[in-house]
């Protein structure tokens, strides 16, 4: 990954805005974070997050029923961790 800093902290902000705005779910941010801004492999990522490969491939798949320490494990490198946001009508 070559992403000067600058660059990955935009990267990282739009990813962030999508999820808020409902253009991306959980686990194509999970996927797209994971790839783009760390370009680590599944089990690097889950090593340095601290959870197993299992959790992070059902996170990035999004199946089963991810707990928010899991969730906010992969989220926490990027700065960002799992809230409630009002919705948009």
């Amino acid at each position: 990954m070559s992403l000067t800093l600058e660059e990955r902290t935009q990267l990282i902000d739009s990813i962030q805005a999508a999820l808020a705005d409902g253009t991306l779910d959980i686990a194509a941010a999970v996927r797209r974070l994971r790839t783009e801004v760390t370009g680590l492999q599944q089990t690097q990522f889950a090593r340095m997050c601290k959870i197993s490969v299992r959790t992070l491939v059902h996170i990035e798949h999004g199946e089963g029923n991810q707990t928010l320490k899991s969730l906010n494990a992969v989220f926490k490198p990027f700065g960002m961790q799992m809230g409630v946001v009002k919705l948009r009508r």
